[in-house]
């Protein structure tokens, strides 16, 4: 059998091996570019992810701490106390709420949202609250007279209600839940990119799974 004929059936064999290792091989190249694709993705939505919440995970953190120590600062609170009166017809028979409300605004200096609006024979219990500040106004149905007791709390007391949400309104509401998705958004993007750092990965594991033991170990054995 010539050789030329040996040498074509033996390149006729392995040709399906070639193919194969042809497909194998642009699969890996493909699957290398996509890695490399979501690497830079998840670099890029890290970082300017981290930049655009910086603000509110320095506002959170500090707040954190502020939070944790009211007692450092309760000589920031000042209460002062405030009387004058009102049109009493305003408050015969059913109360006009708005008129009494829109005056103590206006006249009394007032501000936050109101909390609490309570009615009886004698009197109305007319309280306002907002972040670091609470006033409360007793109104005589008979006669108008009205006495205003206002509290400001400073401001630790001001960025501690904002960091707690509590009587901040449903807007700043929304603030705190964005900042938490954030967050979350943040932390993500951050192990994504850890598994794509081979010389850290596993260090970058162990350490985390460190914290998350730590944390746990400190809520088990410390907390009440």
């Amino acid at each position: 059998m010539p050789q030329t004929s040996i040498i074509n059936r033996q390149a006729a064999a392995n040709l399906p091996r070639r193919e194969t290792a042809g497909r194998t091989a642009t699969a890996s190249v493909g699957w290398l570019a996509w890695r490399r694709r979501i690497a830079k993705a998840a670099r890029w939505l890290h970082i300017y992810g981290s930049m655009l919440s910086l603000g509110l995970i320095l506002f959170f953190a500090v707040t954190g701490i502020t939070l944790n120590h009211p007692d450092w600062f309760a000589a920031q609170e000042i209460t002062s106390e405030r009387h004058g009166a009102m049109a009493a017809s305003w408050l015969t028979g059913s109360v006009d709420k708005l008129q009494v409300v829109e005056y103590l605004r206006a006249n009394a200096g007032i501000h936050g949202a109101l909390a609490d609006f309570r009615i009886d024979d004698q009197q109305c219990e007319v309280v306002f609250k907002g972040p670091g500040y609470a006033a409360t106004a007793l109104v005589e149905r008979a006669t108008g007279r009205f006495d205003l007791t206002e509290s400001r709390f400073g401001m630790a007391a001001i960025v501690n209600d904002l960091h707690k949400g509590r009587d901040t309104g449903r807007v700043w509401s929304v603030v705190i839940d964005l900042s938490a998705a954030v967050l979350v958004f943040v932390s993500l993007t951050g192990l994504i990119l850890l598994y794509f750092v081979h010389k850290y990965r596993l260090a970058g594991v162990i350490l985390l799974g460190v914290g998350a033991l730590a944390t746990y170990l400190v809520y088990a054995i410390w907390v009440p």
